[in-house]
């Protein structure tokens, strides 16, 4: 007969890992240090196992809790996220999503799917822009939640990945044998100024052939073998691929994808709804 394991219970074991001790970790829950003792005891009679070393000053696990610590955690965090769903209102409202061109892809359809699948009360303003301009929207107050790509983390947003610039150009495509290097670009994009550094570092030639307010322009010049671009690995659809340049172009910087999302405004729980969903995209 299969055991059940109690999420009450993993929640205890896993407070008491980050709280480091049984009584701070009652404290956060709200209960008395012998009903928190009380539950890891029978966590571990329910599986036979000690994961707990007591032996110490503190508490530290055992090889079994470390296993059982990655379980216990998940089994919380999907717990947590029914709960929410079931029992959350019915939101109703807009939303306002900024996203850089080259963020949409890979993640921003799916983004928008699931999010409009689960809220279909909600109304999603979905602006693209550049980061700094998005950036200006966002602390103006006019936007509720931001994607970026900047070239470090800060302090008001939060990381969700890491990624490199590369050299991409259309399938099959010459354009990155040219002398000079044809190079094209969005008058604002971040990558601009890092990508034409490494360049002249390199001591290649090359020239600006397509200059516009939005990726698009370039995207379609390069996707016509007439250029390259600067972009960030995977974020580009199948016309156009990284390019296979075997050292002779120069290496590009990695940049940061931040996430901004607004705080003590009327759509505070909306834009933390979407949050939600922006991060399980990146995080899959």
């Amino acid at each position: 007969m299969r055991r059940n394991l109690d999420v009450g219970t993993l929640r205890s074991f896993a407070a008491v890992v980050d709280a480091g001790g049984v009584t701070r970790a009652a404290t956060r829950l709200n209960l008395t240090q012998s009903a928190v003792s009380m539950q890891i005891k029978r966590l571990e009679q329910s599986l036979d196992a000690l994961l707990l070393d007591r032996s110490g000053r503190g508490v530290s696990l055992t090889n079994e809790g470390e296993q059982l610590l990655d379980y216990a955690r998940k089994m919380i965090s999907l717990n947590d996220e029914a709960v929410d769903r079931m029992v959350a209102p019915q939101f109703e409202g807009t939303v306002s999503f900024g996203i850089p061109c080259d963020l949409i892809y890979p993640h921003g359809p799916e983004i928008l799917g699931r999010f409009d699948r689960d809220f279909p009360r909600v109304k999603v303003n979905f602006v693209s822009s550049y980061s700094t301009r998005l950036l200006e929207e966002f602390n103006a107050g006019k936007l509720d939640l931001i994607l970026t790509t900047e070239s470090t983390a800060n302090a008001e947003s939060e990381c969700l990945e890491t990624k490199s610039l590369v050299w991409c150009g259309a399938p099959g495509g010459k354009a990155w044998l040219r002398d000079p290097l044809s190079y094209a670009t969005a008058k604002h994009c971040a990558f601009r100024p890092m990508a034409q550094a490494a360049l002249d570092d390199a001591g290649i030639a090359w020239r600006s052939t397509v200059e516009t307010e939005t990726d698009l322009g370039a995207t379609m010049a390069t996707a016509a073998d007439l250029s390259v671009m600067a972009l960030l690995d995977g974020s580009y659809d199948d016309k156009l691929v990284q390019i296979p340049h075997n050292g002779k172009l120069p290496p590009l910087p990695n940049f940061c994808v931040n996430l901004y999302v607004a705080k003590d405004t009327a759509n505070e729980n909306l834009g933390r709804e979407f949050a939600r969903y922006v991060r399980e995209a990146y995080a899959a």
